[in-house]
């Protein structure tokens, strides 16, 4: 079994600090949220150099460490901020956001194999009970249309 504790410092500091990602309270973030409880497939490529598919469309990513936290270091989110993760995929952005701003609602037009990813990501951040408040809404193409 991996010890993913290990990974995630790997990941990291062999990844992200070394793309000049320095915000603490990402680092902190990327550091104590599981990845790997976010990661579809095998749990041990979460802590990879790599985007990996989500859903079975092919179109959706859970995006590389690196890049994600760079984007999420550009926000420059404080204790403050209220955020919408739109397109959230499996939540693992919403995570670690929710540990850096007051509240942070994941978004997704879930339709068709779309709503079983939605439905997976809420599972997740419910199961991790993320410290600030979170919300998932999911919605249909019904609900567009009432």
């Amino acid at each position: 079994m991996a010890d993913f504790a290990t990974l995630r410092l790997m990941m990291v500091d062999g990844q992200v600090r070394t793309a000049d990602v320095t915000d603490r309270a990402l680092l902190a973030a990327m550091l104590e949220v599981p990845r790997e409880r976010y990661a579809p497939g095998e749990a041990a490529l979460a802590y990879l150099d790599l985007d990996l598919p989500v859903g079975t469309g092919g179109t959706r990513r859970l995006l590389k460490p690196m890049v994600l936290a760079k984007m999420l270091q550009a926000l420059d989110l404080t204790a403050d901020d209220k955020v919408l993760d739109v397109g959230c995929a499996t939540g693992y952005g919403a995570a670690l956001m929710a540990r850096l701003a007051r509240e942070v609602i994941g978004e997704r037009k879930a339709v068709q194999q779309l709503t079983l990813v939605a439905a997976d990501a809420y599972k997740r951040l419910l199961a991790l009970a993320i410290e600030a408040e979170l919300r998932l809404e999911l919605k249909t193409r019904a609900d567009d249309e009432a």
